[in-house]
């Protein structure tokens, strides 16, 4: 069997949460089928990379809406898996590929969701009229596809509601999945060189620490989180690696956030540049707690790495967090009333913020218990998210479909 895989993201341009999930799922697949990566971000060297094919945008929507500049990639996209047997897209910005593709060599489009345009609306702040049309292109392609793999339970009733016409035994869930030998807190000499790393980072191991990882994008909280820090004790240390804003005014408010907290408190680092995964690694393993303080996350690979490296997870009770963090086991969820509009807006913004700071507060004030917390943490992914599972169900799900036409 071929599988073609189309994605926006894959080394060495990955941004986000999406892009590491077609990395460690290509690799896993190809155990099971051949595997090519359709991907953006220009030409891959094919003895690195073999089976990867990276394309530019075209010059002719250089100055276009992105939007438009996308739909240019996705017409190329689309025209080079021929050959393929089913093709597999993730993110509105290859779904409309994956459609297309879909129908012009009649094979089956597979989509995996990992978040929908309609309960992101403010990404007409970055887009503009763009917003339209990647909803557009995200409806189609959803409505059309012979099977959505949703990342969570969480993420398969978004997509029911957003989408009322899918028929629901078309939509899946396989969960999201770690590197575990990646993602492991470091011993020995690696321990110690990566305490170097983090205190030439800013950050003191030697004091307890709050760690966000994250985009500076409205869905991942990141204003309440710093309005939450003014409530931590003085000797906690709040580290945000945060970085990519969507738009020059969410920068701008995360930025006076930022700097406001830093003239009240110490310990406040700012790391924005996207660190080497070792550095990460002994970046989380130094720190107390991850906090994930998310309005709309589907799932939140973010949290997986964390506990992969003995962290709990302090996060919001939305989307696919709870099937991720065992409240009270390793972690602590906060729980977060929505406004029903899409934006996903806490209801009562001081409450949600005064729950945010109690559990951290709780688990940074008991090291014990967090220590305890992680140790579960780790044992959970362990069990429940290895990427050879999430392979072997996502090829259950390709031939479901393979089978049925």
């Amino acid at each position: 069997m071929r599988v073609d895989l189309l994605t926006r993201e894959f080394p060495p341009y990955v941004y986000g949460g999406a892009g590491v999930h077609v990395a460690e799922l290509s690799a896993v697949l190809r155990a099971h089928a051949d595997v090519r990566v359709h991907c953006f971000d220009g030409p891959r060297d094919a003895v690195e990379q073999p089976g990867v094919t990276g394309y530019t945008a075209p010059e002719e929507l250089a100055a276009a809406n992105p939007a438009l500049s996308t739909f240019g990639v996705d017409l190329e996209m689309a025209a080079g898996v021929a050959g393929t047997d089913l093709v597999h897209s993730h993110t509105w910005y290859a779904n409309l590929a994956g459609h297309l593709g879909g129908l012009l060599h009649g094979v089956p489009h597979v989509i995996s969701a990992h978040s929908l345009e309609p309960l992101r609306p403010w990404k007409a702040e970055q887009l503009g009229g763009g917003y339209a049309l990647s909803s557009w292109a995200e409806r189609t392609a959803y409505e059309a596809a012979d099977a959505i793999i949703a990342v969570s339970g969480g993420m398969r009733a978004d997509i029911l509601r957003a989408y009322p016409s899918i028929d629901p035994a078309r939509v899946h869930v396989v969960h999201n999945g770690i590197d575990l030998d990646a993602w492991q807190r470091p011993t020995g000499d690696a321990a110690r060189v990566g305490d170097d790393a983090v205190r030439g980072l800013g950050v003191d191991p030697g004091r307890p620490a709050v760690v966000f990882v994250g985009r500076i994008t409205r869905q991942k909280g990141l204003p309440y989180l710093l309005r939450a820090a003014e409530q931590l004790p003085a000797d906690v240390q709040l580290v945000l690696c945060a970085g990519s804003p969507d738009t020059p005014q969410i920068a701008e408010e995360v930025s006076t956030a930022v700097a406001g907290l830093s003239k009240r408190r110490s310990g406040v680092v700012w790391i924005e540049e996207m660190l080497p995964r070792e550095t990460l690694v002994a970046l989380l393993a130094a720190c107390t707690v991850f906090v994930c303080p998310s309005i709309y996350e589907p799932l939140g690979i973010v949290n997986l790495e964390a506990m992969a490296v003995g962290l709990p997870v302090v996060g919001s009770a939305t989307g696919g967090i709870p099937e991720v963090v065992d409240d009270g086991v390793t972690g602590l969820l906060v729980p977060i009333d929505q406004v029903q509009d899409g934006t996903g807006t806490p209801t009562d913004p001081d409450r949600f913020v005064d729950d945010l700071a109690d559990a951290l507060v709780q688990v940074v004030s008991d090291p014990a218990r967090a220590a305890e917390m992680g140790l579960a943490a780790r044992r959970r992914v362990e069990d429940h998210f290895a990427w050879t599972a999430i392979g072997d169900r996502t090829m259950d799900v390709y031939r479901s479909v393979l089978e049925g036409r």
